[in-house]
């Protein structure tokens, strides 16, 4: 089933992905990036919602990765399996004590059998964006990273396009303490592949600042590496001061080991109390670093109180505080706005 939605995205969009063909040179300066595929319109990190991102014009396509029981790599938002698909009525006592299912808990073949939905929230069980595509229809499953890189390889071999990948390693510091180097079993993967340098269409990310230093000098990644970046009161990786890394100090420091930074959209523009967007200078800083600024996530059916329609937040992004790039559920429309460029 699968296989055959495949087929049917492919043929859709591929009139779409021969009109695109040319905007490669005019759109050089700036990235459209799939955030988890064309999430907006399928169920994020799906094989249909990459296809469809591919066939949209997409510059990059996102892969979130992390490990099953028995090490492989797949491609999943969390660490946790409950909230995009049927874990909890397939194996409902391999919960653990905070009620939550862990992929690292489930070996490939268990996983295969899951089907996946778009994003609910575990409070309401409702989805977290209700206008997106309807919750048990079609079927979808989760890819593992070596099947997401050949479909993504395949359509440029077949399109003629060079599409790249923007994976994102997922709490590393978590899959250590579970015994496990994410790290290395993701970078041996990408080099098998063909992701090496950075002459290679590919960034890899993580928020785990010690790890991204520890990608570069200890497991020694030559390819682009981008520093994502969160605020503290997310704990979202340990021994991580978000607050510094955001200085200018920070930033040239970041430089030394990177190529980039992902910051949220809230930490590249200020909007007190419902008043007009500023930005707060870190991509003017960041550039003078020499790093790329990639902020994420624009969302059409989720967007900041200051912008009235996902073309305005990209005009303000890409075009007046100038971004090199942007993550989107809705890669559609950010090609064809800088198509009207």
């Amino acid at each position: 089933m699968v296989v055959r939605a495949l087929i049917i995205v492919v043929s859709m969009v591929w009139p779409i992905c021969q009109s695109v063909a040319a905007m490669d040179n005019q759109l050089a300066d700036k990235i459209i990036i799939a955030h988890r595929g064309a999430s907006g319109y399928l169920p994020e990190h799906t094989l249909a919602a990459k296809a469809l991102a591919h066939g949209q014009g997409a510059h990059f396509i996102e892969q979130d990765i992390v490990l099953t029981k028995d090490d492989v790599p797949i491609v999943l938002h969390d660490i946790h399996l409950d909230a995009v698909s049927d874990v909890a009525d397939r194996f409902f006592d391999r919960r653990r004590d905070d009620g939550r299912y862990y992929a690292i808990d489930f070996t490939l073949a268990e996983i295969r059998t899951l089907s996946v939905n778009e994003r609910i929230s575990l409070k309401t069980g409702e989805a977290v964006f209700p206008g997106r595509f309807p919750q048990g229809k079609s079927g979808f499953g989760i890819a593992t990273l070596a099947e997401e890189l050949e479909l993504i390889q395949g359509l440029n071999a077949s399109t003629g396009r060079t599409v790249g990948i923007y994976p994102e390693i997922k709490r590393p510091a978590f899959h250590r303490r579970e015994g496990k180097d994410i790290s290395l079993i993701v970078i041996s993967m990408l080099a098998k592949y063909g992701y090496r340098t950075k002459q290679d269409p590919v960034y890899l990310q993580c928020f785990d600042w010690n790890e991204v230093k520890r990608i570069r000098s200890d497991l020694g990644y030559q390819g682009r590496l981008v520093q994502l970046l969160g605020e503290n009161d997310w704990k979202i990786a340990p021994d991580v001061d978000y607050d510094y890394l955001k200085s200018a100090d920070g930033l040239v420091e970041i430089a030394t080991i990177a190529d980039g930074i992902g910051p949220w959209i809230g930490q590249v523009v200020s909007a007190e109390d419902g008043g007009e967007p500023k930005p707060t200078g870190l991509v003017e800083a960041a550039h003078s670093a020499g790093l790329e600024v990639h902020p994420y996530t624009f969302r059409a059916d989720s967007l900041p109180d200051y912008s009235a329609t996902l073309e305005q937040l990209f005009q303000l992004f890409l075009v007046e505080i100038g971004v090199d790039g942007v993550f989107t559920d809705f890669p559609d429309r950010g090609v064809a706005f800088l198509q009207s460029q």
